[in-house]
C-alpha cells in the first residue's frame, strides 16, 4: 500500500496489535458523561514502539490526514497532537485521533477521546471516542485500526480480533475505506429536516433517541414523548394525509371553501387528458393524482402533444392524472406550522445563466460543483440531471444540452421549481400579503394538518391573489425544511423551532421525573419503597429492578432487569410520567446509563461483591463506577448519599444537583461533614433515639422536622432490620427532595411491608407450621452479616436457626469462602444450595468452597 515502507531485513515478525473487545456507551459512564466508543486493545510488541521510535510514521500519517495538525491534544492548541507523537506517545492513542478524524471527514464533527492504559496488564489500552452515529463511529474505530496498522514496518505489522470491532472489509488504501465509510455516513445521516429538528430538541434539551435505520425519532420520555419522522409529528392526522396525498380530493375541499385552486379533470388516457385540456383552455398543467416532490409534473402546456406528452410523463408516477388550468406566476411554498405561517419561499426552477462559450450541458456542470448541491434531500441544494424532462423542454424553445446560450442569458431547464430536480429557494417570508397568508392558514386547517407545504402560484406574494390572480395549487403533507433553513438566497428561517413549541408547549423539555438508585445492597427494597411512595402521590410508575421490569404495578418483564436496555424499556413508556431505576454495576460497565441526567439519585453504600470482574478489583474501583450514578443528577436535582459509608459519603465532591446525606447515627455521633453540611443549613435524613424508641428526623434550613417513627414503617420490623431502615431513610429522602408532600410519604411508608407482593425475595417473613421463615436475598458477605444481625435479634425466641446459603459463581473465592464463614456463625444447620448461575464455575465448586 505504501511502496517505501521497507521491512527491516531479517527481521522476525512480532506479536503486534489485538482487538480484545469493544464496547459502545450510550450514557455516561465511568470515563465520560458523553457516549463514546470503547476500543480496548493489546498492542503486544507495539507497547517498545512509542511513535517517536517508528521512523517516518508522523510524517505519512499527516501526510494522510492533513487535518490532525489541527488537533490539540493535552497542549490544547493547534499541532498539540503532532507534538505528541514527535515526543513519542503509544498507539492507541494515534488510533484514538484517527477515529476522530475519521468521523469528521465524512460529517460526522467530533471531537473529543481519551486513552488510558489498562491496571494491572502491560501493552492493553482502553481508548475511547466520542461519535455522533455509533454505527459510523465503530466503521471509523476499525478503518483507524487498519490505517495505522498499514503505516507500520512490515515486520511490526499485523492485527487480530478486527471483527470484535465490526463487520468490515480490508481496505487496500485509505481512498478505498474513506469512500465506504462516507457511503455508511450517508446511509445513516439525517435530512435537513429531521437534523434540524434534533439540533433545536438538544437546544432545548429535550431527549433525542433514533428508534430506526431511517427516520423516526423520539423526543422525550414516557408520557412525555412526542415521535417525529422528518416533518411528520404525532399530531399528523392520518387522515389529513390521505386528504393531502389526493390532489383532487383537496382541490375539492378547497374549493368548497371559498379558496382559489385552479379548476382540472381527472383523466386516464392521453385522448381523454387532451378532452380536458380543450374544456378548460389552454394553457394546462398535467401531473401524477398523489405524486410528490414534484415528479411526473409539468406546466404551461400549450398545444395537443405537449399535453400528451405530459400525460406520459404523468402515468409514470400515479395511475391517475390531473389535467388543470395553469396558473401564471411564481411558484412559492408556505409553510404552515400549528396554524400559522412561519416561512415563504419562492423556489425557481432549475437553470443556468450563458457565458457565450460554454454549452449548456457545461453549464450545468458547473453549477454541480457547487459544494451544497448533493444527492438527494440531504443537501442544501440537489444536484441538476439532465434527463428526458429536461431535454423535451429545452427543445420547446429550440435548444438542446449542446446549445450555447448568449452571455447572462438566463436558460430554464425544468417548468417546475422543486428543490429536488435542482431548484433554488429565495426566501420571501417577511413579504406576503395578510390576505395570501391568511389562505394558506386556512388550507392547512381544512386539510387538517398540523405542519403543511402549501405550493401557491402568484404574480406577486406581497399583492393579494384577489387582485393579481393565482391560489393553490398544492397542499403537501410532511413538507421538507431545506429551502427555509438554508434558502439560495435571503434570510434563513429557524422553522424548526415552531414544531418543537408545537410539540413541547411552555418550555417543556418533554422528560419525566427519573430517580436512579445504585449501590451494593438495598437498591431493590429502596427503589420499591420510592416506587409505593410515588404511587401514593398518583404517579404512574415505571420500576426497574433484579426481578422484572414493573409498569404501574404489573410485571412486564422478568429477570434481572437492573441494567439500561430494560431502563430505556422504561423511558420510552408512553403512560410512564415517573421512572425509578435500579442501576447495578453490571449495567453501568456494559454501555452506561441509559439516560443523560436524572432528577435524583441515591448511592446506598459500596462495599465488596463483584470485585475481580471487568477490570473493577478493588472497593475502590467499585466506588467510582456507582459514582457514575450521582454524578449525572441535573443541576437543580439532587444526590442522596450514605454519610455512614466512607465511599459514599466521598462522592459529594463530584456529585451532581444538591447533596442531601442519610445516617443511623445519633446526631452526637455524627462526623464533622456531616454536623458542618446541617450547620450551614445542608439537608440530611437521620434516625434519633428518643424515649420511646427511634424516629426519623428531617434536618434542612438549620431546622429539625420529626417525620415519623421507626416502628411506624413495617418493612423495618420495629427497627430491628436496620438495613431496612437505611432503605426507608434513602426512599424519604428521595421522595422528599422531589417535593412530594410530607403526608404522602408517611402514608406509604407505613402501608410498606415486606410481603412477597411488595418486595419478592427481600426480607420475606413467613410464619406457619410452628416455623418463622425468612427469604432474603443477601448475596454477598455484606448482605448476610446484615441479615445474621436481624437473625441474632430473633434468635432467643425460637429453638435453632438453619440457613440455607448460595451465592453466584463469579464471585471471587475470598468472597465465597467468606460467605461460608459468615454463615458458620450465623446458623446452627446450614445448608449449601449450589445457585442456578454457576457462571464460568463447575457444578459443585461454589458449595465445595464455602462448606
Amino acid at each position: 500500500m505504501y511502496p517505501d515502507l521497507k521491512p527491516v531485513a531479517d527481521q522476525p515478525v512480532l506479536q503486534t496489535m489485538k482487538v480484545v473487545s469493544t464496547k459502545v456507551y450510550r450514557g455516561p459512564h465511568l470515563y465520560s458523561e458523553l457516549p463514546m466508543i470503547q476500543i480496548q486493545l493489546d498492542l503486544g510488541a507495539l507497547e517498545q514502539w512509542p511513535t517517536s521510535s517508528i521512523v517516518g510514521f508522523s510524517d505519512r500519517l499527516t501526510a494522510l490526514l492533513p487535518n490532525l495538525w489541527e488537533h490539540g491534544c493535552s497542549y490544547g492548541e493547534p499541532g498539540g497532537f503532532v507534538r505528541r507523537m514527535a515526543e513519542g506517545t503509544w498507539l492507541g492513542h494515534v488510533i484514538e485521533h484517527v477515529a476522530i478524524e475519521l468521523q469528521c471527514l465524512v460529517g460526522m464533527k467530533v471531537s473529543r477521546g481519551k486513552t488510558r492504559s489498562v491496571k494491572g496488564q502491560p501493552g492493553v489500552y482502553n481508548v475511547l471516542y466520542c461519535y455522533v452515529d455509533e454505527t459510523v463511529g465503530l466503521a471509523a474505530g476499525r478503518l483507524a485500526v487498519q490505517l495505522v496498522n498499514s503505516l507500520l514496518p512490515e515486520h511490526l505489522r499485523g492485527i487480530d480480533g478486527l471483527d470484535e470491532i465490526t463487520d468490515g472489509g480490508e481496505f487496500t488504501d485509505l481512498a478505498a475505506g474513506l469512500k465506504a465509510l462516507s457511503e455508511l455516513a450517508a446511509t445513516r445521516a439525517f435530512g435537513p429536516t429531521t437534523a434540524s429538528l434534533i439540533h433545536e430538541a438538544e437546544r432545548r434539551h429535550i431527549p433525542v433517541q433514533r428508534l430506526d435505520d431511517s427516520s423516526l425519532i423520539l423526543l422525550g420520555q414516557g408520557k412525555s414523548q412526542k415521535r417525529i419522522r422528518a416533518s411528520c409529528t404525532d399530531l399528523t392526522s392520518e387522515v389529513a394525509t390521505e386528504i393531502a396525498a389526493d390532489k383532487d380530493l383537496t382541490k375539492l375541499l378547497l374549493d368548497q371553501a371559498g379558496l382559489p385552486v385552479p379548476t382540472g379533470k381527472l383523466v386516464r388516457s392521453a385522448d381523454e387528458a387532451v378532452r380536458a385540456a380543450e374544456d378548460l383552455g389552454y394553457p394546462v398543467v398535467t401531473k401524477p393524482l398523489d405524486g410528490n416532490h414534484g415528479r411526473g409534473v409539468n406546466i404551461d402546456l400549450k398545444t395537443e402533444a405537449d399535453v400528451r406528452w405530459g400525460f406520459e410523463q404523468a402515468r409514470e408516477h400515479g395511475r391517475i392524472v390531473i389535467v388543470e388550468r395553469y396558473f401564471a406566476g411564481a411558484d412559492h411554498r408556505i409553510l404552515v406550522i400549528g396554524g400559522q405561517v412561519v416561512a415563504v419561499a419562492k423556489r425557481v426552477p432549475a437553470h443556468v445563466v450563458g457565458d457565450g462559450v460554454s454549452s449548456i450541458r457545461a453549464l450545468i456542470d458547473e453549477v454541480n460543483r457547487d459544494p451544497r448541491r448533493g444527492e438527494g434531500h440531504s443537501s442544501v441544494l440537489t444536484r441538476i440531471e439532465v434527463d428526458e424532462c429536461v431535454e423535451h423542454f429545452l427543445a420547446i424553445s429550440g435548444l438542446t444540452v449542446g446549445s450555447i446560450p448568449a452571455a447572462g442569458e438566463t436558460v430554464m431547464l425544468r417548468p417546475t421549481a422543486n428543490l429536488s430536480t435542482g431548484g433554488t429557494a429565495i426566501d420571501r417570508t417577511d413579504e406576503i400579503h395578510p390576505e395570501n397568508a391568511l389562505i394558506a392558514r386556512r388550507a392547512a386547517q381544512i386539510v387538517g394538518l398540523d405542519i403543511a407545504g402549501i405550493d401557491f402560484v402568484c404574480p406577486d406574494i406581497s399583492q393579494p391573489v384577489s387582485r393579481t390572480g393565482g391560489g393553490i395549487i398544492e397542499v403537501n403533507a410532511g413538507p421538507g425544511f431545506r429551502m427555509h433553513l438554508e434558502p439560495f438566497q435571503g434570510r434563513p428561517r429557524n422553522v424548526a423551532r415552531p414544531v418543537l413549541e408545537m410539540l413541547f408547549p411552555e418550555g417543556s423539555t418533554g422528560r419525566i421525573p427519573v430517580f436512579a438508585i445504585t449501590g451494593t445492597n438495598g437498591k431493590s427494597t429502596t427503589a420499591r419503597m420510592l416506587n409505593h411512595i410515588l404511587k401514593e402521590a398518583g404517579c404512574t410508575v415505571g420500576l426497574t429492578s433484579t426481578t422484572g421490569v414493573y409498569l404501574d404495578g404489573q410485571r412486564v418483564m422478568t429477570g434481572d432487569c437492573s441494567g439500561p436496555r430494560s431502563a430505556r424499556v422504561v423511558l420510552r413508556e408512553p403512560s410512564v410520567d415517573a421512572a425509578v431505576l435500579e442501576c447495578a454495576r453490571g449495567g453501568i460497565l456494559r454501555e452506561g446509563l441509559a439516560f443523560d441526567e436524572c432528577d435524583v439519585a441515591a448511592c446506598l453504600n459500596v462495599a465488596e461483591d463483584h470485585l475481580g470482574l471487568k477490570g473493577i478489583d478493588t472497593i475502590e474501583d467499585l466506588a467510582a463506577v456507582k459514582s457514575v450514578v450521582v454524578e449525572s443528577v441535573r443541576r437543580g436535582g439532587w444526590s442522596i448519599l450514605n454519610a455512614d459509608n466512607e465511599h459514599t459519603a466521598a462522592m459529594a465532591e463530584h456529585a451532581g444537583g444538591q447533596i442531601c446525606y442519610f445516617t443511623l447515627k445519633d446526631q452526637e455521633e455524627w462526623p464533622d461533614f456531616l454536623s458542618e453540611h446541617v450547620a450551614r443549613g445542608g439537608r440530611a435524613i437521620s434516625r434519633q433515639r428518643m424515649a420511646e424508641g427511634w424516629d426519623i428526623v428531617i434536618h434542612e434550613d438549620n431546622e429539625a422536622i420529626y417525620f415519623m417513627k421507626v416502628s411506624e414503617i413495617p418493612a423495618t420490623l420495629d427497627g430491628w432490620a436496620e438495613f431496612n431502615v437505611a432503605n426507608a431513610l434513602a426512599a424519604v429522602a428521595m421522595a422528599h427532595c422531589h417535593r412530594i408532600p410530607l403526608n404522602t410519604i408517611r402514608a406509604a411508608m407505613r402501608e410498606f411491608t415486606t410481603s412477597f407482593e411488595d418486595s419478592p425475595g427481600r426480607l420475606n417473613i413467613h410464619d406457619g407450621h410452628g416455623f418463622r421463615t425468612i427469604l432474603d436475598y443477601a448475596h454477598n458477605p455484606d448482605g448476610l452479616r446484615a441479615l445474621g444481625h436481624l437473625v441474632g435479634k430473633m434468635r432467643e425466641r425460637h429453638q435453632r436457626v438453619i440457613g440455607m446459603v448460595g451465592t453466584a459463581g463469579d464471585r471471587r473465592d475470598v468472597d465465597i469462602r467468606a460467605m461460608g464463614e459468615l454463615a458458620a456463625g450465623l446458623f446452627d444447620v446450614i445448608v449449601f444450595k449450589e445457585d442456578d448461575m454457576l457462571r464460568g464455575r463447575e457444578p459443585g465448586t461454589v458449595a465445595a468452597l464455602m462448606q
